[in-house]
């Protein structure tokens, strides 16, 4: 048995944290299902990348740009969409052998409206509308605005995927969020029982910043993403054992289930499958880079991590003590999440009719 298999066994999912025309097209993602990834997730840089560096959309995109579609952010959604559909329609035998529980593919909302919940609301609907399946999930950031844009979502039967979250106060928001969207559409007489949601809590970006702080020698190094991850997935247990939820529950709700993101390993000095062993959570997803992936599936080892909220505590209050401003962190890593999204995106528009301009020029000649 392989690792992904055995993290399966475990009652980790599997998801894949790419998504390209060039990975459908050779095969590659059909090959990766199956292995045992169950999912994927997508988000502006990794469009970014996959549009500006692949000649895979030149042809659709000369087909746009004859039809008059102009506009860049609709090219870019014309193209994205439909890897989009693509990939859910290969993980759809996921989807319909766990009834909703897996086989998800995720489109992120355009980071330039992260804090404006009406636009996000509104975009969000649209690009729901416009895929029209079960198995995908739209990306909304974990702003202020994104949370109140979540709850109204959920109310309007939208699968979402929470991104960028990091700190456990704002993970708390948005389980309110998506418990008070649920129960608006139980009041409201309509069914519960298909809609899906997680919540995608990122983690090596905090040991990233957190060990800046610390000294080279610290026994701390490395170890404070994982106990916030650790401390996240306590709450997700209480909150989802709640009366309030097994109300929900008996309605055919499902849990908004937890995401690990951000799982591959920055600091070369620790192990490439650092996120992954440490982070073995029954009901959760960990979506990982390709080369993650492949390395637990090579040599990750199930056994290698536990979960212990106990140790978890100790391990933040150690922090504090140290100088480590965990609050200050999380805060600044959700502005800077949102900013690294839209300089992708803006990236990407600008290739995008850069590409435009060069094609019409072909045509033209």
């Amino acid at each position: 048995m392989n690792g992904i298999q055995q993290l399966r066994e475990s009652g980790v999912s599997v998801w894949l944290d790419t998504l390209s025309r060039d990975l459908l097209a050779s095969g590659d993602f059909q090959r990766l299902i199956d292995r045992g990834v169950t999912g994927a997730t997508s988000n502006p840089t990794i469009f970014a990348k996959a549009i500006t560096e692949s000649s895979a959309y030149d042809e659709q995109l000369r087909g746009l740009s004859a039809s008059h579609v102009r506009d860049p952010r609709e090219l870019f959604f014309a193209l994205a969409l439909d890897d989009v559909r693509a990939a859910a329609a290969r993980l759809r035998a996921v989807y319909d052998a766990t009834s909703g529980w897996d086989g998800y593919v995720s489109f992120e909302c355009t980071p330039d409206i992260a804090n404006d919940a009406a636009a996000t609301i509104e975009q969000a609907s649209d690009l729901w509308s416009r895929l029209n399946l079960p198995n995908v999930m739209i990306k909304v950031p974990a702003t202020r605005a994104g949370v109140t844009a979540i709850a109204e979502l959920t109310a309007r039967g939208v699968n979402v995927n929470v991104t960028l979250l990091f700190a456990l106060q704002r993970y708390d928001e948005v389980i309110d969020a998506y418990l008070g969207g649920l129960e608006r559409r139980v009041e409201g007489g309509q069914p519960i029982d298909r809609i899906a949601s997680v919540a995608s809590f990122f983690v090596s970006r905090i040991d990233t910043k957190a060990d800046a702080h610390l000294s080279a020698d610290s026994p701390l190094r490395g170890r404070i993403a994982v106990a916030n991850a650790q401390l996240a997935y306590r709450l997700y247990e209480h909150r989802f054992a709640t009366e309030r939820w097994q109300a929900l529950g008996r309605h055919g709700g499902q849990h908004q289930r937890p995401l690990w993101a951000s799982t591959g390993t920055k600091n070369p000095d620790y192990s490439d499958v650092l996120y992954v062993e440490q982070l073995i959570t029954p009901g959760a997803v960990n979506t990982m880079p390709l080369a993650t992936l492949n390395a637990f599936d090579d040599h990750g080892d199930v056994h290698a991590g536990s979960v212990d909220p106990g140790v978890a505590e100790h391990t933040l209050e150690s922090a504090r003590a140290a100088g480590v401003a965990l609050d200050a962190i999380t805060a600044a890593l959700e502005t800077e999440g949102v900013q690294s999204f839209e300089d992708s995106y803006d990236q990407l528009i600008g290739c995008i009719n850069h590409k435009l301009g060069a094609l019409t020029s072909q045509a033209r000649g």
